[in-house]
């Protein structure tokens, strides 16, 4: 009867049965059918959702009755087993396009502009309204296993008629379908060489779609997520460099592709992968960010002997794109990264291959390292208050937040401090600088400074900054005069904020003393002039006097009187030497003299007694690095063969070579145990011993026998 009444071309016996076909689906049977098919419902009911009525009331009566239609059919069906599969592609391709196709005329439902009092009524006539809450209704229905093909017609149905550009639509599909993130990004990778738009679109909707997203929601499809935004980036870095989708050109370097690649837009496409990527980390709990952030770490390329660079139609690096990319990707993820212990937030995996990166020539890459620092190492929201490098008089303008250096940062901090010394100091000596790298450097050293730092933190970074100042004064690597006036000033910019943070009066009087001299007579010297727009620079840095200058005796002397360790301020910074500097164009013969002088200066108890070391020559200081190699060579080989022995040897000769050494071991103990132990005298009495000597023989407690008298 319900087919009759819809096959009618009447639309109001068409609605009544639509209205019939509802109240039969809301019935629950004890005992189903095994002989009703549900096609001939699915697609007319379809149909009637594409009504193109000429009445506009009429046509909208319809849609709503076809809808209402499908999600009769959808509850008749979702939960009976012995029915047609309602998640069948067939019936899948027919229901969803349906919805969606309601969906996207909401504008023209709401057109009609009802009156205030007929709004709710009108409410409830809106096909998109029922249309958006059918969809949650079959969405919500899907198990694991189903929502692919519930997902997918979504997907052709945006392709088929443009959706993504403009993103309006699709956005608002899948903050309906917003824990579907697998599928988009299947649908991603499957459009990889669509037009950078289109991609754009796609990754911009899974944005949005991944910041609605419960936070875990998305659950193991985490690093798939990121992999497969990351692999999108390198494949549009590959796209604007070749200038065709499949990589191939001629001999003369013409793109052989039939598209034509705008860079332009492949530009715009990377940005919003890389705000999808900040969008979606920041929706995921700590543990689970600390995971992305590792993961596209060990994306990064790093230079290699073995890994020549290639050069792309515009002669930019791959790698070079490639690396700034993911440094941006990174950047993005630590924004706002809040972790109370720094072990967790900077591992030394991650740590290490982060800071390889700080040591290349490229200056962008350098910048985006020394912002991620700052990123991870700011957790009280200081940053932004050394954005401009600057002498205060009073720096409680600022209004920090401090906290007391917890144990965990202390233990950071001795393990890692050197190696972020060491770059920062590195970083400093490179003459592509520029403003921005110098206030990147001040804000690193001023946030360790309140974050990170204990008694010895701030006598090393003191000592690194004068450091610092000494390689301005010294100019070894010919820097340029900016460079080195640069170098001044954010060492008079540091000293000064961390002379006001440790409060030793004396202290604060010398920095203030040196500041005031150098704006009556060296103004080249201070950040107000030289971090402005037109910097006011002096040709002449060689005749700097001392008056001009932070004293490292002076300074070791005021705060010696406060409890700080004088022995270890007096002594100059060199930056540790390191494997990485062997294969470094930055290695140099005098680093490793400085670094033989303060080892000779830490080992001996008294510096004045210290007996002149001998001369230094070329022959001794080749002789002295080629040693050292050999034994790092010995030492490497003796480790690789034991770890062979432990995996190539026979299981017999292993269990043999340990036994031996535990019964050495034992053997030891007891003849400890023998020598250190005295047994007492035992009431049981005492043997002779082979000579006729008597010897008191050891017996346990619980065996001993004791006389009547001491029980009680």
């Amino acid at each position: 009867m319900v087919a009759k009444l819809l096959e009618s071309e009447k639309p109001n016996l068409q609605i009544l049965g639509t209205n019939s076909f509802v109240k039969f689906a809301n019935i629950e049977e004890d005992t189903p059918s095994y002989h009703r098919s549900y096609d001939f419902f699915v697609s007319r009911f379809s149909e009637m959702c594409h009504s193109s009525h000429d009445d506009l009331e009429i046509k909208t009566k319809i849609r709503m009755s076809g809808i209402k239609g499908l999600q009769g059919v959808v509850r008749k069906t979702v939960n009976d087993e012995l029915q047609a599969n309602i998640w069948d592609p067939q019936h899948m391709d027919k229901i969803v396009p349906s919805l969606l196709f309601n969906l996207q005329h909401v504008e023209e439902a709401e057109s009609r502009s009802p009156s205030p009092l007929q709004a709710p009524e009108k409410e409830k006539e809106n096909p998109a309204e029922l249309a958006e809450r059918c969809l949650r209704e079959l969405l919500g229905r899907a198990a694991f296993g189903n929502i692919k093909n519930a997902i997918k017609p979504v997907l052709i149905h945006l392709d088929n008629h443009s959706l993504w550009e403009p993103k309006v639509f699709a956005i608002r599909c899948f903050k309906i379908i917003m824990y579907s993130i697998q599928q988009l990004l299947g649908h991603l990778d499957a459009n990889s060489r669509s037009a950078a738009t289109v991609r754009a679109g796609i990754v911009e909707v899974l944005s949005e779609a991944a910041v609605i997203a419960a936070t875990g929601s998305v659950g193991p499809t985490v690093l798939e997520m990121f992999n497969t935004l990351l692999r999108q980036l390198r494949l549009s870095i590959d796209y604007a460099l070749t200038g065709s989708y499949d990589g191939s050109y001629d001999g003369a370097g013409v793109s052989l592709g039939t598209k034509i690649i705008k860079e332009h837009e492949e530009r715009m496409f990377q940005e919003a992968v890389i705000k999808t990527i900040g969008s979606f980390a920041s929706t995921l709990p700590t543990y689970q960010r600390s995971e992305v952030i590792l993961f596209i770490m060990s994306k990064v390329p790093l230079p290699s002997l073995h890994h020549p660079v290639e050069m792309g139609r515009t002669g930019e690096n791959r790698n070079r794109l490639t690396q700034i990319m993911l440094l941006k990707s990174l950047l993005q993820v630590s924004l706002g990264f809040q972790c109370s212990n720094m072990m967790s937030a900077l591992p030394s995996n991650f740590l290490d291959r982060l800071l390889s990166t700080a040591l290349m020539d490229d200056p962008e890459i350098r910048l985006f390292v020394l912002e991620i620092l700052i990123s991870f190492i700011d957790r009280h929201g200081n940053r932004h208050k050394f954005s401009s490098i600057s002498t205060l008089s009073d720096i409680s303008v600022l209004k920090l937040k401090v906290d007391k250096c917890s144990r965990q940062d202390t233990v950071f901090m001795k393990k890692h401090s050197q190696q972020l010394y060491r770059h920062i100091y590195l970083c400093c000596k490179e003459e592509t600088n520029t403003q921005k790298h110098y206030e990147a450097l001040y804000g690193l050293l001023a946030l360790i400074s309140i974050e990170l730092a204990n008694e010895e933190v701030v006598v090393d970074l003191i000592r690194l900054v004068l450091a610092i100042q000494d390689l301005a004064q010294v100019n070894e690597e010919n820097l340029p005069v900016y460079n080195r006036c640069a170098l001044y000033a954010l060492g008079a910019a540091y000293l000064n904020l961390i002379s006001q943070l440790t409060t030793v009066p004396a202290f604060c009087q010398h920095i203030h003393e040196v500041i005031e001299t150098r704006k009556k007579e060296a103004p080249y010297m201070l950040p107000e002039d030289v971090f402005v727009e037109k910097p006011r620079l002096s040709q002449d840095l060689d005749g700097v006097v001392i008056e001009f200058l932070f004293r490292q005796s002076k300074i070791s002397e005021v705060l010696g009187g406060s409890g700080y360790n004088s022995d270890r301020l007096s002594l100059p910074y060199i930056p540790q030497l390191t494997d990485e500097d062997r294969l470094s164009k930055r290695k140099s013969i005098g680093e490793t003299i400085s670094l033989q002088v303060e080892v000779e200066s830490r080992n001996s108890p008294e510096r004045e007694e210290r007996v002149p070391a001998e001369e230094i020559t070329y022959e001794t200081l080749k002789k002295a690095i080629v040693d050292s190699v050999a034994v790092e060579e010995q030492e490497r080989e003796r480790r690789r063969q034991v770890v062979e022995k432990f995996q190539k040897a026979p299981f017999e000769e292993i269990a043999a070579h340990c036994g031996a050494r535990a019964s050495l071991l034992q053997s030891k103990l007891n003849q400890i145990f023998e020598i250190t132990i005295r047994p007492p005298p035992s009431p049981s009495g005492t043997i002779t011993a082979a000579y006729g000597q008597p010897q008191n023989h050891s017996i346990p407690v619980y065996e001993m026998k004791f006389p009547d008298l001491c029980v009680y």
